[in-house]
C-alpha cells in the first residue's frame, strides 16, 4: 500500500522523511514524501518557495501534483535539492505548491490521496516548531509549518503528526515542547540513518544533521546558524513522536489564521500581524545583502587553520562540543557556496574531527 509522508517545512524534513520510513516501514516499499521546494538561500539564491514553473523536467501525478524526478532541474537562478534527492533516495519526491495559500495546498494533498487511494498521512516535522502558538521569540520559520497544519486539518483522509528530534531545529526549547509532543513511537538509532547518510554529506540542513548524529549516539552541545545558537544533543534528540493535531491547530494561531487563504502573499500578511515578521521578507533581507557583499578566496591551508583554531577556541568557551560545516563557513567570514568547498578542505586536514554529519571541536577553551 501506497504510503504519503508531508514534510511539514520542507529542506530537512524531507531527508528525516526518509530516516522515519527506514524506522517506521522497513519492509514496505519506500513512501512518497510530499515536500516543499525551499532550500536556504545557500541552495537557492531566490527568496521564498518554488512552484511548478520553476523547474523543468517534473511529472505530472495529478492536475495540480507534480512528482520531482531525479532528471528535474531548477530554472535559473533557482536552486533545489529535491532533483538530487529524488536521484539519490529511493523515495518519490512529490512538490507543495505553497502559491496559492492553505486552500491551494489542501486542494493538492485531497487530490494526492484521491490518486494515490490513502487510508491516512502523516505530517513530519523536524524539531517540533509546528507545535508553536506563533509569537514566541525564538521562532524563525514558522510558516510553512503553519501551512501544511492549517491544510493537513482539512483534509477527509486521517493524519498523524510525527514529531521528530524534539528541539533540534532551535526553535522552541524540548523542555518547552515535552508535554505538546503525546506518545513516543520509538528512538532513531544509527540504522535509521543509513538511507541517507551520503545525504548528509552535501544537503544543508543543520537540524537533520544534528537528528542523524543524536540518533548515531553524538551527544554535547552543536553550536549552528549564522548567530551561533547552542542546540543541546540529548538523549531525546533522536525521538519521535505523534502529537494530537487539532491540538496543534488549535494552539498554532498561524495556522488558525491562514486556513483560508488563497495566496502565499495573504498567509505572509497573517504571519506578519501574528509573529511579527514574515520569514521571506528575512530571506529577501539577507538576499539582498549577500548579494552586496564581495566573496572573498578560502585561505591557504596554514592561514584557514589558524581561523579554524580561534573559532574553536571561542566555541569551546561558549560550552559547544561540535558545529556544522555552514556554521563553520560563516563564522569564518565565507558564503554558502564555499561551503562544501571548505567542508573538504578540512575533512582532508582533520578528518579526526569528524563526527558524522558534525563537526567535532576539540580545542580548550582559553
Amino acid at each position: 500500500m501506497t504510503r504519503l509522508i508531508v514534510a511539514a517545512g520542507g529542506g530537512g524534513d524531507a531527508v528525516a522523511a526518509a530516516m522515519v520510513d527506514t524506522a517506521l516501514n522497513r519492509d514496505a516499499e519506500p513512501a512518497v514524501v510530499l515536500t516543499y521546494a525551499w532550500d536556504r538561500l545557500l541552495i537557492d539564491p531566490v527568496p521564498g518557495p518554488r512552484g511548478p514553473a520553476n523547474f523543468t523536467g517534473l511529472r505530472a501525478i495529478t492536475p495540480t501534483v507534480y512528482a520531482v524526478p531525479g532528471v528535474a532541474r531548477p530554472v535559473h537562478p533557482a536552486g533545489s535539492t529535491l532533483p538530487r534527492l529524488a536521484a539519490e533516495l529511493p523515495h518519490s519526491f512529490a512538490l507543495i505548491d505553497p502559491h496559492a495559500g492553505v486552500r491551494g495546498i489542501t486542494h493538492q494533498l485531497q487530490e494526492l490521496a484521491e490518486h494515490l487511494a490513502l487510508d491516512s498521512i502523516d505530517l513530519l516535522d523536524v524539531g517540533g516548531d509546528i507545535l508553536a502558538k506563533g509569537d514566541e521569540p525564538t521562532l524563525r520559520s514558522p510558516l510553512g509549518d503553519a501551512l501544511t497544519l492549517a491544510a493537513c486539518c482539512q483534509l477527509s483522509v486521517p493524519v498523524r503528526l510525527l514529531i521528530a528530534g524534539p528541539g533540534l531545529d532551535g526553535e522552541l526549547p524540548a523542555d518547552q515542547l515535552r508535554e505538546r509532543l503525546g506518545r513516543q513511537l520509538l528512538s532513531l538509532t544509527a540504522e535509521h540513518t543509513e538511507p541517507v547518510s551520503s545525504i548528509l554529506e552535501w544537503h544543508p540542513s543543520e537540524a537533520t544533521a544534528m537528528l542523524a548524529a543524536a540518533a548515531r549516539g553524538t551527544r554535547g552541545l552543536c553550536e549552528v546558524r549564522d548567530s551561533g545558537l547552542s542546540v543541546p544533543l540529548t538523549d531525546e534528540g533522536p525521538t519521535l513522536h505523534e502529537a494530537d493535531l487539532d491540538d496543534a491547530l488549535h494552539r498554532n494561531e498561524l495556522a488558525q489564521a491562514v486556513l483560508s487563504t488563497t495566496s502565499l502573499e495573504e498567509a505572509e500578511e497573517h504571519s506578519r500581524e501574528i509573529c511579527g515578521y514574515s520569514e521571506i521578507d528575512y530571506e529577501r533581507n539577507k538576499a539582498a545583502w549577500l548579494d552586496s557583499r564581495t566573496t572573498k578566496p578560502i585561505e591557504s591551508t596554514p592561514a584557514l587553520l589558524a581561523q579554524l583554531d580561534q573559532f574553536e577556541t571561542e566555541a569551546s568557551a561558549r560550552g559547544a562540543t561540535h558545529t556544522t560545516f555552514r556554521r563553520i563557513s560563516e563564522a569564518l567570514g565565507y558564503v554558502g557556496s564555499q561551503r562544501l568547498e571548505l567542508r573538504e578542505l578540512l575533512l582532508q586536514q582533520r578528518p579526526e574531527q569528524y563526527d558524522a554529519p558534525l563537526w567535532r571541536i576539540t580545542a580548550n577553551p582559553a
